[in-house]
Formats: C-alpha cells, structure tokens, sequence
C-alpha cells in the first residue's frame, strides 16, 4: 500500500486538500502504508499559542487541559488547534518503518527523533495522557502517530536531554531563519525578546549582526529579562506588544527615528501586527514567527498606513534549521542554563 508521500490518503474531510488544512485526517496507527513510519510518542510539545489559548479557554488545570487536548486529537485526528490553526511537534521512538522506506531513510526502528512538522498535520492517536507541565508547553502521553514519506524529523542529540532538544527543535526555524536575516550592522528588533524562541532570536541576531550592530529586545515584563541581560542584550524596553503606537515610539526614540532594519515577532498572543510593522524602517523586513499572527491584518495594516516592507511568515523549516538552533543551545551556557530550568 502506497499513500500519497505528503499524507493526502489519510484526509477524511474535506476531500482534495492536503493534511495540514484538512479538518479531519485518519489516524489509525494499527495498519501504517508502505510509505509511512510510525513513532512510538513520548511528549508531545504543544505550540505556544495553542497551549496559551487552551489555558485560557479552560484555565490553568492539568486534568481540563487533559480533556481539551484529547477532545481535539478525537474529533480531528491530530492536535490541530481549532482556534489558533496550530499544533506543535513530538518527542517518540521509531517504532516501524514502512516496507518502501526501508533503507531510503538515515532513521532506524528504535532511535530517538523529534518530529520537525507541525502536529497540526500530524496522524495522532492518544491513548493516554500521563502528565501536562503547565509552565513549559510540553506534554507526556502514550500515544503513536504517523510520519508521511515528506515529513522532516532529526534525530534526538546524544550531548543533551530529550526535554531540552525538544524544546529547542519546537522553534528551531526562529534562530535559523534570524540569522539567514541579519547583516553585520543592522538593528533588529525582537518583540517579545524574553520568551523561548526570543531568546534564542536575540542571540542569533547579537551574533549576526556584529559589534556595530544593535538588538532591541520588547518584552512584556522586565522581570523576565534577566537571562537576555546574560547573552549580552542591554537595550531591554518593557510594553504591551498590542499597543502598536508605544512600541513605535520607544524604537522611534532609540534609534533617532531611523527604525529597525529587521524586527522579528515571536509573541504568543493575537494582535501584535501592527507594532511589528510600525518598529520597522521603510523598505526593512518583518519576520512573523508567531503563530498567533494574522496575516491579513498584517497585510491590510501594512497598507492601510502607506508601509512598503517585506514581511516574511515564519516558516518553521529551512535547510539545517535544527543543527543551527541547537548550536545556540551549545554555544551560549546561558541559555542552555535556562532552557534546562525550565524544561527538565
């Protein structure tokens, strides 16, 4: 049996479409086709956005959060946020590899990967849930899901913990593409600075952009800024991301008007549009990384105040993505000390 390689075999609803916007997809994990492999789940790490809507809807409690989680695997056959649109990645162990696969693939039954495709378009089937960690997105289940003959996955490094990679690869793309962006002396402006992918934006960007280069980090609260004060980030500007015209005027004031050439959005919460767009210099680029982004707002903002920029959505792939995220986490020893607080 040989399924179409991106998953189209397994959509249920609507016929035509591909997993990813399809409503429901089939995730029977008891047969897998030949061009499948299936993946023992170990955590699953749900997607900022998704998890901080979910908390909202339901409040801060394992058991609700539980209920919510498997309402939306059941109903849609993968965690695909109905409100966000979003999903996540996974942690697991190969567990069978697909007859037509075999010896195609630089994985074998038994190794550790991290799935670097959206759970959103990911065959997902949820036996149980075992433990919900609310202050770090991440989730333990006994579960299996499918990968397609397209999917993208790296295997799990030896020199660091499973919780630690998988919260590093969940936004590996973030760092990689920051520093795809940014040249030697630009100023980057990173919204939403102190949270996971920001830091790990900030650093990137501090590396790229060189010593007569800036990093302008926004946060929501200073107190969460000590650990970009750490990696060497000192012009740290507290505000409301959805409050557009301050977020203008504190990168008006910093910059003499000149604006970023860069600004990167990585905040989990709906609404941040327009700050991004404002903090930026005509003709400059924004990168939305957050899935919380509406890009027609974005689009129709952008032209609705005369801004000719390039805006970039935040692809969370790019060639080498994962090697270079975890790089950073390798690299910079406060960060790693961080992400192991939080995460393990």
């Amino acid at each position: 049996m040989i399924g179409n390689k991106y998953g189209a075999h397994r959509v249920i609803e609507p016929k035509g479409v591909l997993p990813q916007p399809a409503w429901k997809i089939d995730n029977d994990v008891s047969k897998i086709y030949d061009n499948e492999i299936l993946v023992d789940v170990l955590t699953l790490n749900i997607d900022a956005a998704s998890f901080t809507q979910i908390k909202k809807d339901v409040g801060e409690n394992e058991e609700k959060i539980s209920a919510k989680i498997l309402e939306i695997v059941n109903s849609r056959g993968k965690m695909h946020n109905p409100v966000t649109g979003s999903g996540g990645m996974l942690i697991g162990k190969i567990e069978k590899i697909g007859d037509a696969l075999k010896g195609k693939v630089n994985i074998d039954v038994g190794d550790e990967i991290a799935t670097l495709v959206s759970l959103s378009l990911t065959p997902l089937n949820i036996k149980k849930i075992k433990k919900v960690h609310l202050d770090n997105d991440q989730v333990d289940v006994e579960a299996k899901a499918i990968i397609f003959e397209s999917g993208v996955y790296a295997k799990l490094p030896k020199d660091m913990d499973k919780r630690l990679a998988l919260a590093v690869l969940d936004v590996a793309g973030a760092p990689a593409q920051t520093a795809r962006l940014v040249n030697p002396n630009d100023t980057v402006v990173i919204i939403g600075a102190s949270g996971k992918s920001g830091l790990l934006c900030a650093y990137a960007a501090k590396k790229y952009a060189g010593p007569t280069g800036r990093v302008i980090a926004i946060v929501h609260s200073k107190s969460k800024a000590e650990y970009l004060k750490k990696i060497g980030i000192t012009e740290i500007f507290e505000a409301d991301a959805t409050d557009a015209v301050k977020v203008e005027k504190i990168v008006s004031d910093v910059t003499n008007g000149k604006m970023a050439d860069i600004t990167i959005n990585v905040v989990n919460v709906p609404d941040t549009e327009m700050a991004s767009i404002l903090a930026t210099k005509e003709y400059g680029t924004v990168y939305f990384f957050s899935m919380a982004t509406s890009f027609t707002k974005a689009a129709l903002g952008a032209e609705g105040i005369g801004k000719d920029i390039n805006m970039i959505i935040g692809n969370g792939y790019m060639t080498n993505h994962a090697e270079i995220a975890l790089e950073v986490v390798r690299e910079s020893k406060e960060i790693r000390e961080l992400f192991e607080k939080m995460y393990l």
